[in-house]
């Protein structure tokens, strides 16, 4: 068994963030039940290298990533205002999702920057406009989780007054690796 260490971590939706600024060549695509499948691939390419995938294995696989985006698109918590798609000038580089947990908390669900776009500000650009998409329906506060050794992502999120709130730890089952996995 391994054990992975996650923040919970927060913060108010009472004061005024910035706005998300995209480099030349970027555009926004809101939600639209036709784009299931495009955030899913997004996804998959953002998080199937990443130790993310080993805490939640559908995130290493395309089926997986499109389980998980049916799954978040049909909870009745839904936040449309708060899920984008980041499309760079080759396609689809950046998702994010929004969740209404209790009308109170929005939750933030699988940001992710494509690897070979990171460093652009992209990621703060996604997780300012999920915030600015919770304000816009009247959530007092938002939340997500990170695997602790994520330092890019934890220091994104300090910059924009999230704070920890709770340490967990994720267990996964230790498999033997598959001959697709040796290259076999």
């Amino acid at each position: 068994m391994t054990y992975f260490k996650r923040y919970r971590m927060e913060v108010g939706l009472d004061r005024p963030f910035p706005s998300p600024r995209l480099p030349e060549g970027f555009s926004w695509h809101p939600w639209h039940d036709s784009l299931i499948d495009r955030h899913a691939e997004v996804k998959y390419e953002c998080f199937r290298d990443e130790t993310d995938a080993q805490v939640f294995p559908n995130l290493g696989c395309p089926t997986g990533c499109r389980e998980l985006m049916r799954i978040i698109r049909y909870l009745d918590g839904f936040v449309p205002q708060a899920t984008w798609l980041l499309v760079g000038p080759d396609g689809g580089v950046g998702t994010v999702q929004g969740v209404s947990d209790c009308g109170i908390y929005g939750a933030i669900q699988n940001l992710g920057v494509v690897p070979a776009f990171r460093g652009q500000g992209l990621g703060e650009a996604l997780l300012l406009k999920a915030l600015h998409g919770f304000q816009r329906i009247g959530l007092r506060r938002a939340y997500l989780e990170v695997t602790a050794d994520n330092a890019a992502a934890v220091d994104l999120y300090r910059k924009h007054g999230f704070r920890n709130y709770r340490t967990l730890y994720k267990s996964v089952e230790a498999t033997a690796p598959s001959p697709v996995g040796m290259g076999l």
